[in-house]
């Protein structure tokens, strides 16, 4: 069993770390996400709809997204049992969660650009979720050095990894990009006169490539030439993230630095 947030407090309750750190990160994102939208002017209702779609496709994908991992589909767990007892991947759920929002966009009509009240609560919520990760998965691989987590015989042998031996804590690094690009988001982009959208394609794109970094320091499964299924996720879907922004960085030096009109300067007149 992994610890409870009452064994961290040092109190008696039964409460799962992980889940109520997640719920934590939902309940931050969701502050967020109404300050963001009043400021912005977004009061239709349609917009529940909105969130409503997001967390159900973020939910579905995030539990059902590392199904089918084998190509032989015999080797892939049942839908219930992955469901139940399958991994979580968080890059399943905000990928659910973008299909989510334009279901619900396309099904209740709502037309308006949603991804820069999504791009900072999204990021805060994901850095309070990840605690319960830090606290409740394998940290990482080994730093070859002294620095890093240490975990004792106990929970080494519950969590599969080594004891006595310092880990990367690869969450921590997850959780400081995190409240970093929120503090960009929130306290600089958002003041911008930026295209719509356009800090949620530039949040998706810079964690996905620290994502793909820290992959290598994460300690996951590796599937194909020294990759873990993160990263070969990733490979196929960040160059197509970072055209989008090439794109978007394009229309906004057209739109800021229009070319200089020509100037005709009235003959002199002589007296």
């Amino acid at each position: 069993m992994f610890p409870t947030v009452g064994d961290i407090l040092g109190v008696h309750l039964t409460l799962p770390t992980h889940e109520v750190f997640v719920a934590l990160g939902v309940l931050a994102a969701a502050l967020v996400f109404v300050v963001e939208a009043r400021r912005r002017g977004h009061t239709d209702e349609r917009l529940v709809w909105v969130v409503i779609g997001a967390l159900l496709g973020g939910a579905v994908l995030m539990r059902m997204g590392t199904w089918l991992q084998h190509v032989q589909l015999r080797d892939n767990a049942g839908a219930v049992e992955q469901w139940t007892y399958g991994n979580r991947s968080v890059l399943g759920g905000l990928v659910g969660a973008w299909l989510g929002v334009h279901v619900a966009k396309r099904l209740v009509g709502y037309r308006m650009r949603t991804g820069d009240l999504f791009a900072p609560a999204v990021a805060l919520g994901m850095a309070v979720g990840r605690v319960g990760c830090l606290l409740t998965e394998v940290p990482g691989t080994p730093t070859g050095g002294t620095f890093g987590l240490t975990l004792d015989p106990a929970a080494a042998e519950r969590l599969g990894a080594p004891a006595g031996v310092p880990l990367h804590p690869s969450f921590a690094y997850e959780i400081a990009f995190h409240l970093a690009a929120f503090a960009v988001l929130w306290g600089w982009l958002r003041h911008q006169r930026l295209e719509p959208g356009t800090t949620f394609v530039l949040y998706v794109a810079g964690y996905g490539v620290f994502r793909f970094l820290v992959e290598f320091v994460r300690g996951n499964e590796v599937a194909w030439h020294g990759l873990t299924r993160p990263q070969l996720f990733l490979a196929v879907t960040i160059p197509v993230v970072l055209l989008r922004v090439a794109v978007l960085v394009r229309r906004h030096r057209a739109t800021r630095d229009p070319a200089e009109p020509t100037v005709t300067r009235p003959q002199e007149v002589s007296a």
